[in-house]
């Protein structure tokens, strides 16, 4: 018997069903990039990579809280976190009027 195109006994050896989809960054490459922007974050643009590193972190731990997750997704997180509300409250003072920054 003659297997067709397509049709072969043996599949693709990376195929989807067998290494999962690969289209991006694997979790660990995210957890750096996450704690990348967190740190950039508090020095210039803490209101844009506090949010990219929350996300970062957030895809670096899978989606969930409930399995062990990678410390550096765990730090991203939480840096962005604070980057985010440092940024929020430092954009709040300079916006009040007469209690700026200079």
């Amino acid at each position: 018997m003659m297997a067709g195109f397509g049709q072969g006994t043996r599949r693709y050896p990376r195929s989807r069903g067998r290494m999962g989809s690969r289209s991006g960054p694997d979790r660990a490459t995210l957890g750096i990039i996450g704690v990348i922007c967190a740190v950039a974050g508090f020095f210039v643009l803490g209101i844009v990579l506090g949010p990219v590193a929350i996300v970062c972190g957030w895809l670096a731990m899978g989606r969930t809280w409930s399995r062990s997750r990678p410390v550096t997704a765990l730090v991203a997180f939480v840096l962005g976190a604070i980057d985010t509300l440092l940024a929020v409250i430092w954009l709040a003072g300079a916006a009040s009027p007469g209690n700026g920054m200079f």
